[in-house]
């Protein structure tokens, strides 16, 4: 009996301590297996696609989880968005669009990343003089423009257009809107039209392009921000990729492909 007594308090020693260090072994198993995730979608603006490419491929391979990119305009992929209710991140070309799908319940967490700046856009040469935004309410002068309906510059272009009282004389010259700013760029550096405006980052490396810049008080100065979906079916590794691309390595990479990293002074309103 007292033999029995002593393997049973044996056994139950040995199970409770099994279960101690399986117990703890559990709380250390990062987040990613608990998910058991191996790729998460983004909704990415056109214009980020450069240092986006490389984030993915960074994130995949400290992290062992792949990207994949949906890239369009900022309004298009918002309304994609809220209809498929699909994707883990939502990163368009300026607040304003992540603020709505705030509004609208379709993101949760969100960090700023960096600042878009528009410029005026022409061809190597500048053939038709272009040299302000008064210049585009010249006569003949051909102008295109990202659609301010799906293309984050296209709207801010408007709204630079109205801020600066010269709307209604500049829209008759604009021969085309694109939905997305990588197309405009092509038009340009194709010779296809005078001028249009850009984001700085979009075409600063792009040696048949060259840029004019506009003033500041002319300016809106805008930045991009990047948050979690709210339906993400994986919204630890979301939260995961968003602090990446918002860490120092990520903006690193941004900078190294043109862009200013947020914070920065300089470029606050």
């Amino acid at each position: 009996m007292e033999k029995n007594i002593k393997r049973i308090g044996i056994f139950f020693i040995l199970a409770l301590t099994f279960t101690m260090i399986f117990s703890g072994c559990t709380t250390q198993i990062p987040a990613n297996d608990i998910e058991q995730v191996k790729a998460i979608m983004v909704y990415c603006g056109a214009g980020m696609r450069k240092p986006m490419d490389e984030v993915g491929t960074k994130f995949e391979e400290k992290y062992g989880v792949s990207v994949q990119y949906n890239y369009a305009g900022s309004n298009a992929l918002l309304s994609q968005m809220e209809l498929t209710k699909e994707g883990d991140c939502y990163m368009p070309g300026e607040r304003m669009y992540i603020e709505v799908a705030i509004d609208k319940g379709l993101i949760g967490y969100k960090q700023d990343i960096c600042y878009h700046i528009p410029i005026i856009t022409v061809p190597k040469g500048n053939p038709a003089k272009i040299y302000s935004l008064e210049d585009f309410a010249k006569p003949g002068v051909k102008l295109v423009w990202g659609d301010p309906k799906s293309a984050a510059i296209g709207r801010l272009g408007v709204e630079i257009l109205e801020k600066n009282g010269i709307y209604e004389e500049v829209w008759p010259n604009v021969i085309a809107t694109l939905p997305t700013m990588n197309e405009v760029m092509v038009q340009i550096a194709m010779g296809q039209a005078d001028a249009s405006l850009n984001w700085w980052d979009t075409v600063k490396f792009v040696e048949e392009i060259d840029i004019i810049e506009i003033p500041p008080k002319q300016n809106i100065i805008e930045v991009v921000p990047i948050g979690v979906t709210t339906f993400s079916k994986s919204p630890k590794t979301a939260k995961q990729f968003v602090d990446y691309v918002t860490s120092e390595e990520g903006k690193e990479i941004f900078e190294k492909h043109g862009f200013i990293a947020y914070p920065n002074p300089a470029y606050d309103n």
